[in-house]
Formats: structure tokens, C-alpha cells, sequence
């Protein structure tokens, strides 16, 4: 009995060429629809503006996204994109999660340590220390459904420690930065560095 793929092949040997041109071209269709749909559904691009996350990231940098359709449980550590409505007319910021829903984060501006839980973090992504107030009250315990966020250049980035920003709802969370696709040059300062280009950490 003949395969599926047999029966195909027989009814393509009996096609014409515009035929085959159009069968192809259908099936192509279909298949950049599905690839279409599946990075609408799981993806976006982001390009960073500014210098908050310098030096992990640079301004102009084009990243992927994984979007809140499935990612919905921020972690310690991840580098996310948030809309807030109240800050800047809910633009697109980016800065990485410090504290989750529950968590107690506590800040020595005078020697720049972050603490969570009573534990120094160990911050090897940072730019510099974080010895600048933005009006916060330490030591301050995460909200239900919230996260505690700040830049990696602590010394320019507005984030949590502001009450212009302050604590993130999840739903205000746009979805993970996962990949670097195309390195940006830093207001045009620097050159593109493509050693820079994959998984964001």
C-alpha cells in the first residue's frame, strides 16, 4: 500500500511547474504564519534606551523578549521590561528583579550593599555602588503579587528605591529579556560589539 509521501510524490510528478511554484508557495505561506503567530504569542523586541542597565546592557541594544503570556513569575535575578501607566506614560523601562512578593530588601547607601532577607546580595552585574537614595524607606518588605527592582547602574538608574517608580506589579511586568540579538554602540560612543550577542544573564 502506498505511503502518504508516495501518493504526494505521484500527484506532484503530475503537476505542472506554476502548479508546483503555487503549492509550494502555499505551504510557505502557512509555515512564516505559524512562525509569525508562535513570535506574537511568546516573543517581542525590545531596544534599551538609556544608560539604568550599563553595563549588561547598552542603549541601543536590540533584545528578545519573552512575553508575559507565559512568562508570569518574575525570579530574583531576571532582567525584565516593565510599563508602569504612572511613570512616563507607561513607556517601556528595563531593570533587573531584586526581591519578590514577601521578601525584605534592605540598602546600606553608605557602603553600597544591597541586602535581602538579610543577606548581602552578591551584585557582579553592577556598575557601580548602590549609594544613591531615591527616597524609599528601608528596610521595606515586598507586596503581594510585587517585585523590588533596580538597575545595574545604580548610579543614573531610576527603579524601586524611587517613589516615582517604587514597587512593580506583576501585571505591570511586559516579559523577560532572554537574548541580545544586536548590540547597540552607546549613543553612538562605542562600536558594536558582537562578542556581546546571546543570553542575557
Amino acid at each position: 500500500m502506498a505511503s502518504n509521501a508516495e501518493k504526494r510524490n505521484t500527484k506532484e510528478r503530475k503537476l505542472n511547474w506554476k502548479q508546483l511554484i503555487v503549492l509550494y508557495l502555499h505551504d510557505w505561506l502557512f509555515l512564516l504564519i505559524a512562525i509569525f503567530l508562535l513570535f506574537l504569542l511568546l516573543f517581542r523586541v525590545i531596544v534599551v534606551s538609556g544608560d539604568s542597565m550599563y553595563a549588561t546592557l547598552w542603549d541601543g541594544d536590540y533584545l528578545l523578549l519573552l512575553s508575559n503570556t507565559f512568562y508570569h513569575e518574575p525570579k530574583q535575578g531576571d532582567v525584565v521590561v516593565i510599563s508602569k501607566e504612572s511613570f512616563d506614560d507607561g513607556k517601556p523601562i528595563i531593570k533587573r528583579v531584586i526581591a519578590t512578593e514577601g521578601q525584605t530588601v534592605d540598602i546600606d547607601f553608605d557602603q553600597g550593599i544591597v541586602y535581602v532577607d538579610g543577606q548581602a546580595l552578591r551584585e557582579d552585574y553592577t556598575h557601580n555602588l548602590t549609594t544613591r537614595e531615591e527616597g524609599m524607606h528601608f528596610p521595606l518588605v515586598v507586596e503581594d503579587d510585587c517585585i523590588f527592582v533596580l538597575g545595574d547602574n545604580r548610579g543614573v538608574s531610576l527603579d524601586s528605591r524611587s517613589p516615582e517608580i517604587g514597587q512593580i506589579d506583576k501585571r505591570e511586568v511586559l516579559g523577560k529579556a532572554i537574548f541580545l540579538m544586536l548590540p547597540g554602540t552607546n549613543h553612538n560612543e562605542q562600536l558594536r560589539d558582537f562578542d556581546r550577542v546571546g543570553v542575557i544573564q
